[in-house]
């Protein structure tokens, strides 16, 4: 069972191959809260931890392929059907001419379409969980296990006991093992 203040149990290992086995291993045992950190990115640790593929390039895609439509359709609009007027004998539907502007609201919209949805969707930034190790991100390799709220088993997934987790790591080549209280994680 999970003390009051109990965030979750960290336990730090050596290198990244290590962490894949850990994350690898904790995903196993069917804890589903957890988490785990390195200084540079790890390849294999999203498969590791069980993680899905992100939806965020779709919505950077149909953000892009938004801002693609609507350059091409307003300069068509505008020069063709709203205002035309015939300059040395130009075009009305002119492509070439319209690619700048083309370009640059794609790269708005699909830019602007990310920003929205990792505020919204991901609800990011993340200014409630502080870092419970100043060296996490410079030279630790890290799996985190959370504690749920009230201490309750998450659906599937195993209940959290403090003793068990704390061996289960020690036994998973953990080569230090920490209890993170609430107060320096949230």
């Amino acid at each position: 069972m999970a003390g009051k203040n109990t965030a979750g149990i960290v336990g730090f290992f050596s290198d990244e191959r290590a962490l894949l086995q850990a994350a690898a291993k904790v995903k196993d045992a069917q804890y589903l809260s957890f988490d785990a950190f390195s200084p540079y990115p790890v390849h294999g640790l999203d498969q590791a931890m069980g993680l899905r593929r992100s939806w965020l390039p779709y919505v950077t895609f149909g953000g892009g392929l938004t801002g693609v439509t609507l350059g091409y359709l307003l300069q068509w609009w505008t020069s063709s059907q709203s205002w035309p007027v015939n300059v040395g004998g130009k075009p009305f539907n002119s492509v070439p001419a319209w690619v700048p502007v083309i370009f640059e609201l794609t790269i708005l919209f699909a830019g602007v379409s990310t920003v929205v949805a990792l505020i919204l969707g991901c609800r990011l930034p993340n200014v409630k969980k502080r870092a419970f190790d100043p060296a996490i991100t410079r030279d630790r390799f890290a799996v985190m296990i959370e504690a749920p709220c009230g201490g309750a088993a998450p659906a599937g997934g195993k209940k959290f006991d403090e003793s068990e987790i704390t061996s289960f790591l020690k036994s998973i080549g953990a080569q230090d093992v920490r209890v993170v209280a609430e107060e320096g994680w949230f």
